[in-house]
């Protein structure tokens, strides 16, 4: 038996997020399945995080167990075989120690949001940013995106179907900055709450169109009500980017 650490990519657009789920299609499966064309086998892949329908990965983490021998090359070639034509890819697969643990072994993750702010809808970019008419104040976002960043009850940003034992968490970097018609919000820390970045997110976009000030954000935060934060933002904008070991 060898464990493998899997790193993927996925377009998370058509399905129900990366966990197993009986509504539809979702990430871990797809994996499963090819694992299962390859060699026989029917093991649990483990992801690093479970990103929510529509969510994107540039680098997810996984690990899973195999008995079946073969070169980390042919593990990698032999699933993006079968998982054709969906749109996940296993960029690289790697043999480590058995004490690997995609998900209790990291030690952080990298999030990225991407909000396009121009008066003509996203063509190429559509699926992958959430869309707003109107220019956003960068310096603003940035100022208020800064109160965020340390440990904090985030009890305002995470979803009420969240399933976290508590609401503290620390974030250890959140930055905001332009990138040509893009606004990008990059944020890192080693766990998230349900739903934490997208409302952070939408919490900021608010701040960019001058709605709300650096504040209102604050107020927010201290409230400790999730109604007291801005709205969830589109699934379509948020990127796992990398998961750090």
């Amino acid at each position: 038996m060898r464990r493998w650490r899997l790193t993927i990519q996925y377009d998370g657009t058509s399905f129900c997020g990366w966990q197993r789920q009986a509504s539809g299609p979702s990430v871990q499966q797809g994996l499963e399945e090819a694992i299962t064309c390859f060699c026989g086998e029917q093991p649990a892949v483990t992801g690093a995080g479970r990103t929510d329908a529509g969510v994107h990965a540039a680098g997810q983490v996984a690990h899973v167990d195999l008995v079946r021998e073969a070169t980390a090359a042919t593990v990698r070639d032999a699933l993006n075989y079968h998982l054709r034509p969906a749109p996940v890819a296993v960029l690289e697969a790697l043999p480590v120690a058995d004490d690997f643990h995609a998900r209790f072994s990291a030690r952080a993750r990298r999030y990225r949001y991407r909000i396009l702010d121009r008066p003509a809808p996203p063509i190429l970019e559509r699926g992958f940013v959430w869309w707003t008419r109107r220019p956003l104040d960068v310096t603003r976002m940035a100022d208020a995106a800064a109160l965020l960043i340390g440990r904090h009850d985030f009890t305002s940003f995470r979803s009420a179907m969240c399933g976290a034992a508590s609401p503290l968490k620390t974030i250890d970097a959140l930055s905001v900055r332009r990138d040509g018609e893009e606004v990008v919000i990059d944020v890192r820390a080693r766990s998230f709450l349900h739903n934490q970045v997208r409302i952070i997110a939408g919490t900021l976009e608010r701040v960019g169109q001058g709605r709300w000030s650096t504040a209102d954000v604050a107020a927010a935060l201290a409230a400790r009500r999730r109604e007291r934060a801005g709205p969830t933002a589109p699934p379509g904008g948020l990127c796992l980017i990398a998961v750090e070991y």
